[in-house]
């Protein structure tokens, strides 16, 4: 049985995803409240408890704070952001702060269940429609403006880049071996060497680093 956490003040909304996500994500156990205290205390009383799913602008959140409260206190729960907000900046910073998902609640059906299920099965969801956005102005925090050096860049190999403009538009591992007809397996294996050509410790940084990439000019070298 998968326990999900769902901490949002609106009470439409919160029935709306606690009900949606018992339909649609096998054998799951919902459980609710209104704020990142009484999430807190939750998470304390029921160990089990295998997501937590956040809204990002319900009371003791205090901004992307709230993440890293309940992070510290619970670093072995996995955290998705659910919220209205759509700035590409706020999103990359929500992934700086400890979240490993982020779903805006404006995102399909389908879109919900794969990131769900992204989540648990242990990857990060990126949300491709922020994602692909071009930036809104200057990033909010020095994290999401980490560049990389264009010969790490131009050392990969023109597989590897085609996954990694991949990662940087959200897309999971089961997507790009779809995209590029490879095995899921193939993908893994790609993405371990990206990350270790590009001196960077996870996919969500390398997203990040991604952003002022143009892919276009080193594929076609």
């Amino acid at each position: 049985m998968v326990e999900i956490l769902v901490a949002d003040d609106h009470p439409l909304f919160r029935y709306a995803i606690t009900d949606f996500v018992e339909r649609n994500i096998a054998e799951t156990k919902t459980i609710t409240c209104t704020d990142l205290d009484a999430a807190i205390e939750v998470a304390e009383e029921n160990p089990d408890i295998d997501l937590v799913l956040l809204d990002l602008n319900m009371p003791g959140m205090d901004g992307l704070n709230g993440i890293v409260r309940f992070r510290n206190q619970f670093p072995e729960i996995p955290i998705v952001i659910v919220s209205a907000e759509e700035d590409k900046n706020v999103v990359l910073q929500a992934f700086t702060y400890g979240a490993v998902g982020f779903i805006t609640k404006s995102s399909s059906c389908e879109q919900i269940v794969a990131a769900l299920e992204q989540v648990l099965s242990g990857q990060v969801y990126l949300p491709p429609d922020i994602i692909r956005k071009s930036g809104t102005g200057k990033p909010k925090d020095e994290n999401s403006a980490q560049q990389i050096d264009p010969k790490l860049i131009a050392a990969l190999t023109r597989r590897q880049l085609l996954v990694f403009e991949c990662i940087a538009k959200g897309k999971s591992n089961k997507q790009i071996a779809y995209e590029l007809n490879i095995a899921e397996t193939t993908v893994k294996a790609h993405v371990s060497a990206i990350l270790n050509k590009l001196n960077v410790h996870n996919r969500i940084q390398a997203a990040l680093c991604a952003a002022s990439i143009d892919f276009n000019h080193y594929l076609m070298r």
